[in-house]
């Protein structure tokens, strides 16, 4: 409650939340979470990534047959929200939750229609993109023994590193990789050569939204701490751009050099994948 200079009251009845512009009714009833298939909340996926603004790691896997549980979360007649569930490849034995969304209007609940979603997802392990905020929060509420597995990266600067006599060739032809980016799914390779002698090879990933392309390379061992690995991770970026795409990447936490060449090369680190076992 808050005062006014008259010495009135603001007075904020049970189910109210009072702000400076209105008071709000929240509702006391939870909302019902049930299985769905995955085109039932694709409005709100479409919502969900434009929120996200940036490349969502595991967002191809929605489309890889058997590998998600999709949860509809309904209040009344509204679908208000979703979570998913990853139940195939590396997650087959553990299912994990790695997606929580919720329509804005209806965030004000967001505790009590999460803990809705995990009494029948069944699922006790997290996996999240620390920028996805909202299932960030309910990680942190939710979770314990949070690590970070990997650092997420996006292109922030354009870089003019010499190639000290190397140069990118491209293996995949354009027409294939224009292939992968629409069906959001495999990449291009290329390799880096000096004298005609492959030092070093990497690509860009398509399946994730688009229009990101995650990059990935190797340096063969000679020609590592050379400046190489940056220029290489430089012109698979012009490669990407060129190509139509946004170029991103990620690499484990632990790996120091890779994390100093991805910045060398113009990325700049803005989340962590997450992973969490529920309390209890």
């Amino acid at each position: 409650m808050s005062s006014h200079p008259s010495g009135d009251v603001d007075r904020v009845t049970p189910g109210t939340v009072s702000n400076p512009v209105c008071s709000v009714r929240v509702p006391k009833a939870v909302a019902q979470v049930t299985l769905a298939p995955p085109g039932d909340i694709l409005p709100l996926r479409t919502r969900f990534r434009a929120e996200m603004n940036c490349q969502v790691v595991h967002d191809s896997i929605h489309r890889r047959e058997g590998w998600t549980r999709t949860y509809r979360i309904d209040f009344g007649t509204c679908l208000i929200g979703f979570g998913t569930v990853a139940i195939g490849g590396p997650w087959k034995e553990n299912p994990t939750i790695f997606e929580f969304y919720l329509l804005p209007e209806h965030r004000l609940r967001a505790f009590d229609h999460f803990e809705a979603f995990l009494s029948v997802c069944e699922s006790r392990h997290f996996e999240v993109q620390s920028n996805e905020v909202l299932l960030a929060v309910m990680l942190h509420a939710y979770a314990r023994d949070i690590v970070s597995e990997r650092i997420v990266f996006a292109d922030q600067v354009a870089t003019r590193h010499s190639g000290n006599g190397a140069v990118l060739r491209q293996l995949t032809p354009d027409n294939e990789v224009r292939a992968c980016m629409d069906l959001r799914q495999g990449g291009g390779q290329w390799n880096l050569e000096r004298d005609g002698t492959v030092i070093g090879s990497g690509g860009v990933l398509f399946h994730y939204n688009r229009p990101y392309g995650d990059i990935h390379m190797e340096i063969h061992e000679p020609f590592r701490r050379q400046g190489f690995g940056q220029f290489l991770v430089q012109e698979l970026k012009k490669e990407c751009y060129r190509l139509g795409a946004i170029p991103a990447a990620r690499c484990s936490t632990e790996n120091l050099a890779s994390r100093a060449t991805l910045q060398n090369a113009g990325f700049i680190p803005y989340a962590h994948m997450l992973l969490g076992t529920l309390k209890g």
